[in-house]
This record gives structure tokens, C-alpha cells and sequence, in this order.
């Protein structure tokens, strides 16, 4: 068995991840480590969840402990992620690495007050994690420079990508030095991607994990057709009483919004997360999600991709998805690290067609069966039950409830209300919300 030690990492990141009770590397990290240790560039190509986040922030660790000083608004080491949640798992994910070889990591990110990260940065940041606007912001207000960058790592490349990114990310590898060391991984190598490549790594090494796909093993997905939005809905707040940690795809945000509060309706713990929400608001919907608090999460395709949480039993695609790699993202937030998990389109008459093309293009074998509210093979399916019917208040409103009933004290006769939701940031320990080694990490179950 190959062990961190045997790949040549520090002793006392090692000593770190058994602490967390991570023993041994995932393939890409066996592979691409000793390649990023020897400060050679490095092309990853695998889905997120197959380890990614270890694979290029233990090596990026391990040089910035070797040499050198870093300076307040210099760090010596950069990640750019494409959204906040990401940024702010891959952060989470190398805390504790970094301060076991004492080095501190931030992340910055859009929806912050600005005024926050400028302090924050006032005092040495080794290894700095940023969404893109972010960091272009602070570069453009004399707070932040990356003259002493080192070592950077782009992740989610093909998501920044799609999200229109590339020109900042760009500008803000233009502002790094040219002998730095490059670490790239995406989902694919191609198109825009391969652009950057070619302008930003010099002879990379490529290692890649299987590729990005939809129709495994431990995954089953179906065709489930309704017959108009009514009959649709009805099926929806039957699968959101489900047991189990559910995510629900909508094409547009107000989709979002109006979905989680027809949930919410009938008595089903629903959050809502997309591109106007709030920080806090996106970090709390992740939290109570990932500790099982609110086990319906209803997103946009924001979520799609880089948000790794245990445990995601069945993903439903409200609103089937424009093309079939966002279907191959979003599906892709079940059956991970070798759980089972079950992916369900609901399709109105009008859309078979288009439906059906779109599984084409996935390489996906998924039965079609019609079914309503209430028929068996729903609840054989899904899990599908009869909600409780007792309305619950939008999720900022519970909250302030519950944290002014914890300032008042407890009731007259009672005991105190526990506070409700969980401020700042999500996750928190090992498996939460992680990248990389967080839920598919095996742990404890060997010793190097």
C-alpha cells in the first residue's frame, strides 16, 4: 500500500491527514504528487470528488515550507476557483495541512465585504485562494500583488471556462511570474482550456482519472414522465418528504426561489442556493445540507460542479438541463467515492423528445416509466412519501426565530431553543463540505 509518506510529502502534513484519519492517496494524488513535489507542471484531468483539491494543495504546501518569507499583500502560492463554495471547501480542506507546517491560507471571494479580505491580507497569507473578480479587485486597489507567487494552481479550469472567466483568469496569470511552477486541473483539456495550457505550462506532465461520466456502477438514473407542470409539482413535494439528502436541479434562479418555497409550503426543510444569494445565506444552505439539517437542497447549475457533500442519495433534475454535460455534472453530486445513488428526470409530455436526445448525447441508459403523486413506483424510485403538510417559514426568517428565542433565554417551564442553522462557514471538520479527500477520502480503515 502506498502511503503520503511514500510520496514524499512532509512529515508533519502527513502526520496531519492521519490525524484525520486519511491513510491512502486517491489514484490522481498517487500519481501527480511526486510530479508536483518535484516542481514539474502538472495537467490533472478527472471529475470533481476523485481528490484534486490534496493533489495540488499538499505539494504547493510543501514548497512554500522549504524557503522564503512571505511578505502582507504578497502570497507565495495562488488557487483560482471559478465559484465561492469552492474556494472557500479548498480553503477549508488545507487549513489544517498548512498550519501543521505553519502556514496560513485564505480565501477571497465575491459577496464579501472587500474591507474584510483587505484586513485580512494585512498580515503574511502563504497560500492565497481566490475566485477571479476578487482578486482582480484587490490587484486593482494596491492590496494585493503576485509578484512572489511561486506555485499556481487553476481548478474547475473547463468551469471558469464556461462561465466566461478566461480573460481575467488571464490577466491575473499575466501578473504572476513567468518561471512559476502551473498546476491545472478540469474535468477536461480541450477547447478554451487547452489555451491555457499552451500560454501558461511548459512541458506538463497529464494525469487523469476516469473520465467525466454519468452511467456507473453504483448510479441508476430514469426517465420519469408527468404529464403537465401540475402533475409535476405534485411529484416533487411527494420526493422532497423523501429520506435522505436530496438535490433538485432548476434551470433559472427565480425557479429556485419559487421551488424551495412550494417546499417549504408542505412542510419539507428546503434551501435554495444560486448566483444572487448571499454569501451567508449560500454558506448556511450548504451547512444545513451537508449536516443533514435541511436535507433538500434546490440550486442552479452553480452548484453542479465543485460542491463535494457526503451522502447525496438521489439528484432530480426539476428542469431537465440544456445539454448533456451540465446533465453529467449535476448527476455526478451522487454515487460518489463508490456510494450508491439514484438520478431522476422528471419529463412533461413536450419534452420527451428532447429529453431523449439529451440521454443520447450522456452515453446514459436511463428506463422511462410514467408515474404520478401517488403510484408505487414513485416511492420505489425515490422514496417518495406524503409530506406533513405543516408549513415551515422561509429559512433567514426560521433562523432569526430561533436565534431570538436563544437571546430571550428559555421559556417560562421550558428549557432554552437551540440556536438553528450554523453561521460562517460551511462544513467544518473532515467531510463536510471538502473537495478532493473530504467525502471519498478512505480513513481509518489502514495505517501506514
Amino acid at each position: 500500500m502506498t502511503t503520503f509518506k511514500d510520496l514524499g510529502l512532509p512529515l508533519p502534513i502527513v502526520r496531519e491527514l492521519q490525524r484525520q484519519g486519511i491513510t491512502e492517496p486517491f489514484p490522481i494524488q498517487e500519481a501527480a504528487i511526486p510530479d508536483a513535489l518535484a516542481g514539474r507542471d502538472v495537467l490533472g484531468r478527472g471529475p470533481t470528488g476523485s481528490g484534486k483539491t490534496f493533489t495540488f494543495g499538499l505539494p504547493m504546501l510543501a514548497r512554500l515550507a522549504e524557503s522564503g518569507v512571505t511578505r502582507p499583500g504578497h502570497p507565495r502560492a495562488l488557487v483560482l476557483t471559478p465559484t465561492r463554495e469552492l474556494a472557500s471547501q479548498v480553503c477549508e480542506r488545507l487549513a489544517d495541512p498548512a498550519a501543521a507546517m505553519g502556514l496560513r491560507v485564505l480565501d477571497v471571494v465575491g459577496g464579501v465585504n472587500i474591507n474584510r479580505h483587505i484586513r485580512s491580507l494585512a498580515a503574511p497569507v502563504d497560500l492565497l485562494v481566490a475566485t477571479p473578480g476578487r482578486a482582480q479587485d484587490l490587484l486593482d486597489q494596491g492590496k494585493l500583488f503576485f509578484d512572489e507567487v511561486v506555485v499556481t494552481a487553476l481548478d474547475e479550469a473547463d468551469q471558469m471556462a464556461d462561465m466566461g472567466f478566461l480573460p481575467q483568469v488571464r490577466r491575473l496569470m499575466d501578473r504572476t511570474p513567468k518561471t512559476g511552477q502551473r498546476l491545472l486541473f478540469s474535468a477536461t483539456l480541450d477547447g478554451d482550456v487547452q489555451k491555457l495550457i499552451t500560454r501558461y505550462l511548459t512541458d506538463p506532465v497529464t494525469h487523469s482519472t476516469a473520465p467525466v461520466q454519468a452511467s456507473v456502477d453504483t448510479m441508476d438514473h430514469h426517465r420519469l414522465l408527468v404529464s403537465d407542470r401540475d402533475d409535476r409539482n405534485d411529484v416533487v413535494l411527494r420526493i422532497g418528504a423523501r429520506e435522505g439528502k436530496t438535490i433538485m436541479f432548476m434551470r433559472t434562479k427565480h425557479g429556485v426561489d419559487r421551488q424551495v418555497k412550494k417546499l417549504r409550503r408542505v412542510g419539507i426543510e428546503a434551501a435554495g442556493l444560486h448566483g444572487d444569494k448571499g454569501q451567508t445565506t449560500r454558506t448556511n444552505a450548504l451547512a444545513g445540507f451537508a449536516d443533514g439539517s435541511v436535507p433538500v437542497l434546490v440550486a442552479t447549475d452553480i452548484a453542479a460542479r465543485g460542491i463535494d457533500i457526503n451522502d447525496v442519495s438521489l439528484v432530480v433534475h426539476v428542469d431537465p438541463p440544456a445539454e448533456h454535460k451540465a446533465y453529467l455534472h449535476r448527476a455526478g453530486r451522487t454515487a460518489r467515492a463508490g456510494t450508491s445513488g439514484t438520478v431522476v428526470t422528471l419529463v412533461m409530455d413536450q419534452q420527451r423528445k428532447e429529453v431523449q436526445d439529451l440521454m443520447r448525447k450522456a452515453g446514459v441508459d436511463a428506463p422511462e416509466t410514467r408515474v404520478t403523486a401517488d403510484s408505487d413506483v414513485l416511492a420505489r424510485i425515490t422514496g417518495a412519501r406524503v409530506p406533513s403538510g405543516t408549513p415551515l417559514p422561509p429559512p433567514g426568517q426560521q433562523q432569526n426565530q430561533k436565534q431570538g428565542q436563544q437571546a430571550r433565554g428559555p421559556r417560562r417551564g421550558g428549557s432554552a431553543s437551540r440556536q438553528g442553522g450554523r453561521p460562517g462557514r460551511s462544513g467544518g471538520r473532515q467531510g463536510r463540505t471538502g473537495d478532493s479527500g473530504s467525502s471519498g477520502q478512505r480513513r481509518g480503515r489502514r495505517t501506514s
